[in-house]
């Protein structure tokens, strides 16, 4: 069973407790992790969002930390990896559109390993099209993406605090759902031989 290499996709403005959280949360169940950017090498930082929801139509953002980067983008290779991360935010806005990101989901998924996606996060799966047939959830407004790329939509919990797992993918729509999210994808992990 041992200890799992896992690969987090992070760009500027990644939605801060999504990234925080799942990194620390993979180092604390004994995992190692790197966090990897599109042109970003590593010791460098992408710039974090926190988003909350406070009775508006859609969430308030709030500039967060400063998170790191530990390997350089060049260097990133699925195959050396036993499970991918995307967090939400706005960065997938901006991942979707590299070619580099989508092969990188692709890979994960034609080897069947676990994938944790979360909140926007669900616009890179849509583009790489990978959810075909599955059932999954994200931040409802990335729901018509994913039923274009025909997904399956779970409906979140009222509170965004639920998880949704298919095969290999784990799905939440926001940071509420960060202990259930990351619950069922560690479980994952420590059920791969």
């Amino acid at each position: 069973m041992g200890a799992k290499r896992v690969l987090m996709l992070v760009g500027d403005f990644v939605e801060d407790y999504e990234a925080i959280f799942p990194y620390q949360a993979t180092l604390m169940a004994g995992h190692s992790i790197d966090s990897a950017s599109p042109g970003k090498k590593a010791g460098s930082t992408v710039a974090t969002a926190i988003h909350d929801f406070e009775g508006h139509q859609t969430y308030t953002e709030k500039r967060g930390h400063q998170f790191p980067v530990t390997i350089d983008w060049e260097k990133v290779d699925a195959a050396n990896y036993d499970a991918l991360v995307i967090p939400g935010g706005r960065s997938p806005e901006h991942l979707q559109l590299n070619d580099r990101v989508i092969e990188l989901v692709q890979q994960f998924f034609a080897a069947n390993k676990p994938v944790a996606s979360t909140c926007h996060g669900g616009l890179i799966l849509a583009v790489a099209d990978v959810v075909k047939g599955r059932k999954c959830q994200s931040y409802p407004s990335v729901r018509p993406e994913l039923q274009r790329a025909c997904g399956i939509w779970d409906e979140p919990t009222p509170g965004l605090d639920g998880v949704t797992v298919d095969g290999n993918l784990v799905t939440a729509a926001a940071w509420p759902g960060n202990p259930a999210w990351m619950r069922e994808f560690l479980r994952m992990l420590k059920d791969e031989c």
